[in-house]
C-alpha cells in the first residue's frame, strides 16, 4: 500500500493537486456551516429566502460550469480556468462583505460562484489526463485519493470555521475564505504548467453528451443517490431528537462516526479499482443504501443509526470516492466533461435533497422519510441495473 501511494507522486502535479484539492475542501467548508446564521441573524433574511438564494446560486453553478466543461476538452487552457475560477470564488466570497442589498448580493455570489464551480472539475480533469500522460495504473486509486482529501477539508473546514468566527466574525471568516481560494488561485498560476487540451475523437451525435442515454442516465441515478444522502442529513437529527428522543450528543456521534470513517473506506475503495468495476461499486452502493434505509425504517433507539452509520460510511465513500472514475471511464476522451457531469449531478442532488427532505418530513413524518429514500434507492439501483456495461452483462455481474 505505501508503494502505490508513493507512486502517486509520480504523477506530474500530483502534489500541488493534493495540497489544491485540500484547500478548496476546507474553503468551502469553512463557511458553508455559517452561511445560514449569517442570512438569518446579521443580512435579516427569512428562510424562504435563504433557501431561494441557495437554489439560483446553486443552478448558476451548474450552468456555467457545464458551458465551461463541455468546451474545456478541446479549446481552452486547464490551467487558466483554475486560475479564473478559483479567483472568481474569492470574488464571491468577498462580495458577502461589500453587498448588503438582496438582489445585488444574489446577482454577484451567483455569477461569481457560478464562474467558481468549474474549479473543483477541472483540477479533477487536469489530474486524470496527468494520470493518462503518467500512464499510471493506479488512475481509479489517484481520482478516489484526491476526492478523499475534499472529505478531510469538509471535517477540518467547519473546525477552522468556528474558530475564526469568534475571532474576527463574519467579516473575517468571508476574508479568510476568500485568501484561501486566491492562495490556490496563486499556486496553480506559479505551478502548474499551461495544458491545452488535445481535441477528442468526433463520435456520434450527441454520443458524449446527456442526449446519450449512456451517460443520461447515470447522470440521473447519481442526482437520486446525492438527493437521499442530503436528505438523510437533514431528517437523522431530527428524527433521533423527535422521534427517538435521543441527545445531542447521540447526533453528534451519528455524524462523526460516519465521516470518520468515510475516508479509510475511500481510500480501500480507490485501492481496489483495478479489481472491482466502477458499476459494480456502484450496484454494490445501492444494495447498503436499501440495507442501512431499511434499518433507520425500523430503528426504535439511536444505538442503532449509531451502528448503521458503517453502512452509510461506505456508501458515502463508494458514490463520492469512486463516482467521478465511473463517468471519467465512460468518457475517458473528455475528462473535463466526466468531472463536470459528476461535480453537476452532485450539486443538483444536495439541492434537490435539501429543498424536498423538510418538505416531505413535514408531511409524512421523520420515519416515514426513510421509506421515501428506500424508493428513490431502488430506482437508482434499476437505472444502474438498466445501463450496465457490456462486459459486466457478459460477466454475468449483477445477475439475479
Amino acid at each position: 500500500m505505501y508503494t502505490r501511494v508513493k507512486n502517486l507522486f509520480a504523477i506530474k502535479g500530483y502534489r500541488l493537486f493534493v495540497v489544491c484539492v485540500l484547500l478548496v475542501g476546507t474553503g468551502i467548508s469553512i463557511t458553508m456551516p455559517y452561511l445560514s446564521l449569517y442570512f438569518t441573524e446579521d443580512f435579516g433574511m427569512s428562510t424562504g429566502a435563504f433557501g431561494f438564494f441557495t437554489a439560483v446560486s446553486s443552478l448558476s453553478g451548474v450552468l456555467m460550469n457545464s458551458f465551461i466543461g463541455k468546451r474545456s476538452d478541446s479549446k481552452l487552457d486547464r490551467k487558466w480556468i483554475i486560475v479564473a475560477a478559483t479567483v472568481s470564488s474569492a470574488l464571491g466570497y468577498a462580495s458577502y462583505i461589500v453587498f448588503h442589498n438582496f438582489f445585488m448580493l444574489l446577482i454577484t455570489v451567483s455569477f461569481f460562484s457560478g464562474l467558481g464551480a468549474a474549479a473543483m472539475p477541472q483540477i479533477y480533469a487536469y489530474a486524470q489526463e496527468s494520470a493518462n500522460e503518467s500512464q499510471s495504473e493506479d488512475k481509479t486509486f489517484a481520482m478516489s485519493t484526491l476526492r478523499s482529501l475534499v472529505s478531510l477539508g469538509f471535517l477540518v473546514g467547519p473546525l477552522v470555521g468556528t474558530i475564526i468566527l469568534g475571532a474576527v466574525g463574519f467579516k473575517g471568516l468571508f476574508l479568510w475564505t476568500s485568501a484561501i481560494f486566491l492562495t490556490i488561485a496563486t499556486l496553480v498560476f506559479v505551478f502548474l504548467p499551461n495544458r491545452k487540451s488535445i481535441p477528442k475523437k468526433k463520435a456520434g451525435t450527441g454520443d458524449s453528451s446527456l442526449k446519450n442515454r449512456r451517460i443520461l442516465y447515470p447522470f440521473i441515478a447519481f442526482i437520486f443517490l446525492f438527493a437521499v444522502n442530503a436528505i438523510n442529513g437533514i431528517n437523522t437529527p431530527l428524527f433521533i431528537v423527535n422521534e427517538l428522543h435521543g441527545t445531542h450528543t447521540d447526533v453528534g456521534l451519528v455524524v462523526s462516526v460516519c465521516a470518520g470513517l468515510e475516508i479509510p473506506i475511500m481510500l480501500v475503495l480507490g485501492a481496489l479499482g483495478r479489481k472491482i468495476s466502477n458499476h459494480s461499486l456502484m450496484i454494490g452502493a445501492c444494495f447498503i443504501a436499501i440495507i442501512y434505509y431499511l434499518i433507520l425504517s425500523a430503528s426504535t433507539g439511536a444505538w442503532q443509526l449509531i451502528g448503521a452509520q458503517l453502512l452509510q460510511a461506505m456508501f458515502v465513500a463508494i458514490i463520492m470516492g469512486n463516482g467521478l472514475s465511473y463517468f471519467t471511464k465512460l468518457l475517458p476522451d473528455s475528462p473535463g466533461l466526466s468531472s463536470t457531469i459528476y461535480y453537476n449531478g452532485s450539486i443538483i442532488g444536495r439541492l434537490v435533497g435539501s429543498l424536498g427532505g423538510g418538505l416531505v418530513a413535514q408531511f409524512i413524518g421523520f420515519r416515514h422519510v426513510y421509506l421515501v429514500c428506500l424508493g428513490i434507492v431502488m430506482i437508482s439501483f434499476l437505472i444502474l441495473w438498466k445501463t450496465r456495461p457490456q462486459e459486466d452483462k457478459e460477466a454475468g455481474i449483477g445477475d439475479l
